[in-house]
């Protein structure tokens, strides 16, 4: 097989890229760039024939990468994948092209980028919000503590919360809570148990404020209705956790999904075991619920390190 410069390769694989797939401009840039720095540092290390590239090199590459030398600041992982993902690209085209016998980027894999971690609100937060939401007491006033008494007391999506019906409420007389009926994702429903102190704010949202609020244009028995009569959007509920974070002095990014984090995080710190969790949260994979078991291995690490006498 006759000798093919990386360079040469490159171009070719850039042309294939902008003519025969099409892509924008501003992706055929970022190409262009992570395979120019490629091209640098195969220069680097003497390759200058395609076909010597092995997969140490790629890997070698990689590593390069995320370390940074001289010229170059070292990459985050996710920047990094992105870099990998090109350079696996040109080298699958190249032998898809009859450049090369082998791919020696096929096998190596971009890093994955770190899980972010849920940010979960002290407990002492959740309640001054909830607290802040109820003040003064009117009729939207206590909509909005029962929305957000729903939110964090059963994890509830905001497109769930604002999608609860009241017939979604089973109330029963003399019990302390009860359950709603959530709507997940794929139309998936789950029961949910409702604590008490949600229970007595939905209940006087119900008997003090809903009935002021209904209009004859009230769709089909909604919860939680706008000034209008209307049932609440998710960007209306969005704006009153917001309101009522600022009214408490909570200086943190709040929004629903921090108070579905919270109900979780708070859960496991309380002993939850994490299959129950999942199901509250109507999560489909138990996978997906353990990332919030990260967030308590975090907790334990620093109640250790503060009162262990031979942590440190």
């Amino acid at each position: 097989m006759t000798t093919v410069a990386p360079s040469t390769a490159v171009r070719t694989y850039l042309d294939h890229l902008s003519v025969e797939r099409g892509l924008a401009e501003n992706t055929l840039a970022s190409y262009r760039r992570d395979l120019r720095r490629y091209l640098a540092y195969l220069d680097q290390v003497g390759i200058t024939d395609l076909s010597g590239v092995s997969e140490a090199t790629v890997t070698e590459f990689l590593a390069r990468l995320r370390e940074g030398d001289a010229d170059h600041q070292p990459l985050s992982a996710t920047s990094a994948a992105r870099t990998v993902v090109a350079v696996r690209g040109f080298h699958k085209f190249a032998l898809a092209d009859g450049m090369v016998t082998l791919d020696p980027a096929g096998a190596v894999r971009p890093p994955r980028p770190a899980k972010r971690l849920p940010k979960a609100l002290p407990l002492s937060d959740v309640e001054a919000i909830l607290e802040a939401a109820g003040e003064p007491e009117t009729p939207l006033t206590l909509r909005d503590r029962a929305l957000l008494e729903v939110l964090y007391g059963t994890g509830a999506r905001i497109s769930e919360a604002v999608g609860l019906d009241v017939d979604d409420l089973d109330l029963p007389p003399g019990e302390p809570g009860g359950t709603v009926l959530l709507r997940g994702k794929g139309g998936k429903e789950r029961l949910v148990p409702l604590g008490s102190y949600a229970r007595t704010a939905v209940e006087a949202y119900l008997g003090r404020s809903r009935p002021g609020l209904v209009a004859s244009s009230t769709p089909g028995g909604a919860l939680f209705l706008n000034s209008r009569g209307g049932r609440l959007s998710r960007q209306s509920a969005w704006t009153v956790l917001v309101r009522a974070a600022d009214r408490a002095g909570v200086s943190a990014d709040v929004s629903p999904h921090t108070m579905r984090h919270s109900f979780a995080t708070h859960l496991l710190d309380g002993g939850a075991d994490v299959r129950v969790v999942q199901e509250l949260l109507g999560h489909a994979s138990v996978t997906t619920t353990q990332i919030y078991t990260l967030v308590t291995v975090d907790n334990l690490r620093e109640v250790f390190a503060t009162a262990h006498p031979r942590a440190r």
